[in-house]
């Protein structure tokens, strides 16, 4: 198995965002020290309540700039937020400043209200997503001025000043469930994954799939398959629970509408939970409505909370029945204190990691 430090950077208490960016940079240098294999940040907008990150690039330059080895990006990129041509070149720099240690992720944006703002279509964004891809191996291939013409993206005759380290490009992630793109991953060499809000047991028979899609592609690697959620380790299971389950059913509040005054937690999250209510997915429907229920995400292990050895013994049983060989894990969420944070990771990376090492789920 393979293991990430996996960040929304959210907004904490009584942090300016100055402040919580130090912080990240603390996070990264030790999961660096400890072997950690990456380090992932997403790009959420216009919700200062919520994350304190849209601009992966500088995540990338800023983590590879306090680490030595830890390979570093986005998971991933918005891609329609972009105009193709920027954006690749934005790539192949963040790549070259980190020496080739950039992992790329693409993501089509899952909030429509991160579109509104630019003036761009929320119902069109898949297909420029996939079509980035072809975008890229164009823009960063051997004849060069480059052109390309596709059904969402036209460019004749760009010369890129400078092409990535890594050729043909960064390693690409797309995390989705989706059947259509999964299949599109095993065909492109791209690898996959999915947050707890999806249930492991419904992941499971999509994942295999794609590792027979994969298989079939004649790719030479095994891919990688990404598993993401809370995590927190501490000496016992008593103290864990007690420091941070609490914590942990307030991780994704950012996922709710932001408050309206006078509103309490309680109202939010019951609205919340009427809107996903009966909706398509079950499975996905019943985790989001019940995400801020401390014993629901506890009794269903949708969050990892213990020992070392209960997290080592709970991230096992999930990856076997998940079908993921790579865990995302989000260390640092609510008002977990520093200190608990920085011991959580130790502990993950001294104790957790070395147990799960040579496991290998598929």
């Amino acid at each position: 198995m393979k293991f990430a430090h996996f960040s929304h950077v959210w907004a904490k208490p009584g942090m300016t965002p100055h402040e919580r960016y130090e912080e990240l940079w603390r996070e990264l240098k030790l999961c660096d020290e400890l072997g950690f294999d990456y380090a992932f940040c997403v790009e959420h907008h216009f919700r200062p309540d919520e994350s304190w990150i849209s601009s992966p690039s500088l995540f990338a330059v800023g983590a590879g700039a306090r680490t030595k080895r830890l390979r570093v990006g986005p998971m991933g990129y918005i891609v329609p937020l972009y105009h193709p041509l920027r954006l690749a070149e934005e790539i192949a720099i963040v790549d070259q400043m980190l020496g080739g240690r950039m992992e790329l992720g693409l993501v089509p944006g899952i909030n429509p209200d991160y579109f509104k703002p630019f003036g761009f279509d929320y119902g069109q964004r898949k297909s420029p997503t996939l079509e980035f891809v072809d975008y890229l191996r164009a823009a960063y291939g051997e004849t060069q001025p480059f052109s390309f013409h596709g059904a969402e993206f036209n460019t004749d005759s760009a010369l890129l000043a400078v092409q990535p380290f890594q050729r043909p490009h960064p390693p690409l992630w797309m995390m989705s469930r989706d059947p259509q793109t999964l299949e599109f991953c095993a065909k492109n060499g791209i690898n996959p994954g999915y947050f707890l809000i999806y249930p492991r047991a419904d992941a499971a028979p999509r994942y295999r799939k794609f590792l027979a899609d994969w298989a079939k592609a004649g790719w030479a690697h095994k891919p990688n398959i990404a598993y993401c959620t809370v995590v927190y380790v501490d000496e016992t299971d008593e103290k864990a629970i007690g420091t941070a389950l609490f914590r942990a059913s307030r991780a994704y509040e950012g996922f709710m509408k932001p408050a309206q005054p006078g509103e309490t937690f309680a109202e939010r999250a019951r609205k919340h939970a009427e809107f996903f209510t009966g909706r398509g997915e079950p499975g996905a429907s019943e985790i989001m409505a019940n995400l801020f229920d401390p014993d629901f995400i506890r009794e269903r292990d949708l969050v990892f909370i213990g020992s070392p050895e209960t997290v080592a013994k709970k991230l096992r049983a999930a990856a076997e029945q998940g079908v993921f060989n790579t865990f995302l894990g989000e260390f640092n969420f609510s008002d977990l204190p520093a200190d608990d944070l920085m011991r959580s990771i130790r502990l993950f990376g001294e104790k957790v990691m070395p147990a799960l090492r040579d496991y290998e789920p598929f």
